[in-house]
């Protein structure tokens, strides 16, 4: 067996344990596997800013012009675009087909949440170049930082001798990050474990059981959106085994499921595109950052299908129209969406009145589920960026 294989094995079986610990676990159990899952999750986080920021440097001088970085980037928006609008139409059809939320009784809640902060597309292209590049690290608004890594690769190239002391200190700190990266992977298990066993503990049993009927609707869209809707792209435009490519990037897919952050997996993603589906480093440290930010294909389809699913319960009608703007509107909002874990809370608050619902009585018991909804939609949107990385291997090789 090979060390992707056993690793994934690992992964896998501190994810399946994870759950049955987390069902039954004794409470004082809690608060050390919260503590484990924190310092994991930090480890991860500790190394993706100066990773990204220097990888994407490195990616646009690896591109060797400014006409062949500009291709990949505009190619990969309209991946991105083009997959977010069919995932959102997608969330808006099946639940209306399977008739969910008709019966359903949703009890009026004025529970007050913190949210991560949402900012719709005006404001983020207001503020997508940074006043304070520093500040853009220190807050983490990592599309500030994508913007930042690509002016100050492009000057680079332009600049060519005169930046190379510049770019060799990037190329360091870009090993230097992709060591501590390694280091950190091998942990994945146990911090799969003790993530997934808490996230499982606080839910409770009561949780999965109330919303069953939706979240067994919501995982096989996600299983049939990824299978057709990646594996078809991956398979036609990329010339990429689908069964290879879900295989391949097993580890990065399980970690996003347990983490519910696209931004945490990144490192591992980068791992999975150039060591296992040997996309070359100069597009992957471009995408994958890219999607990271933007492609919130599995979060569209929540949005869309809990919005679906509380107008049927509460008795809205949805018009042609209106599932029309909403479809819009998601593709929109997802730019904004954080990738980090609650992210979709915000998007969804926002969207949830553009449908006529009234955010306060439905709010709470979206966030009841919104973290095992969180999960799976991480997953997806984990896979859609690796899908796109391999599609434009091929695309960028034959352009």
């Amino acid at each position: 067996m090979g060390k992707n294989n056993k690793i994934t094995l690992w992964i896998a079986l501190g994810l399946l344990l994870g759950i049955i610990v987390g069902l039954v676990m004794p409470e004082w159990l809690y608060m050390p596997l919260t503590v484990v899952a924190t310092i994991y999750m930090s480890a991860l986080r500790m190394m993706i800013y100066p990773l990204v920021f220097c990888s994407i440097i490195i990616g646009i001088i690896g591109m060797g012009s400014i006409a062949k970085t500009g291709k990949t980037g505009l190619y990969s928006l309209v991946w991105f675009t083009a997959t977010t609008a069919i995932a959102s139409a997608l969330g808006l059809v099946l639940p209306r087909i399977l008739h969910l939320g008709q019966g359903a009784v949703i009890t009026p809640t004025d529970t007050e949440v913190e949210a991560a902060t949402f900012t719709g597309l005006v404001d983020t292209v207001e503020n997508i170049i940074p006043g304070n590049p520093f500040t853009s690290f220190t807050e983490g608004n990592m599309l500030q930082i994508l913007a930042f890594a690509v002016i100050i690769g492009l000057s680079c190239l332009a600049l060519k001798e005169k930046a190379q002391a510049f770019v060799d200190l990037c190329r360091a700190v870009d090993e230097i990050s992709i060591f501590v990266v390694g280091k950190v992977m091998l942990f994945t298990p146990i911090g799969v474990f003790c993530c997934i066993a808490t996230v499982m503990h606080t839910n409770g049993r009561e949780t999965v059981i109330q919303l069953a009927q939706v979240m067994i609707a919501l995982y096989i869209t996600y299983f049939l959106y990824a299978v057709i809707i990646y594996g078809g792209i991956v398979k036609v435009f990329g010339k990429y085994s689908p069964l290879s490519f879900f295989k391949n990037v097993a580890p990065a897919s399980i970690n996003a499921f347990s983490t519910c952050s696209s931004n945490a997996t990144l490192p591992l993603s980068m791992k999975c595109a150039t060591e296992n589906l040997e996309v070359p480093e100069e597009i992957a440290s471009l995408v994958l950052p890219l999607g990271a930010t933007i492609n919130m294909d599995a979060v569209s389809i929540v949005m869309s299908f809990m919005i679906t699913f509380f107008a049927s319960a509460l008795g809205i009608e949805l018009s042609v129209g209106t599932m029309v703007t909403i479809l819009a509107c998601n593709v929109f909002l997802s730019i904004g969406t954080p990738g980090v874990p609650g992210g979709a809370i915000a998007a969804f608050a926002a969207l949830a009145p553009i449908a006529g619902i009234p955010v306060q009585q439905i709010l709470g018991v979206y966030i009841s589920v919104n973290t095992l909804a969180d999960m799976g939609a991480t997953c997806v949107n984990v896979l859609g960026d690796l899908a796109v990385a391999t599609v434009l291997k091929k695309q960028l090789e034959t352009a």
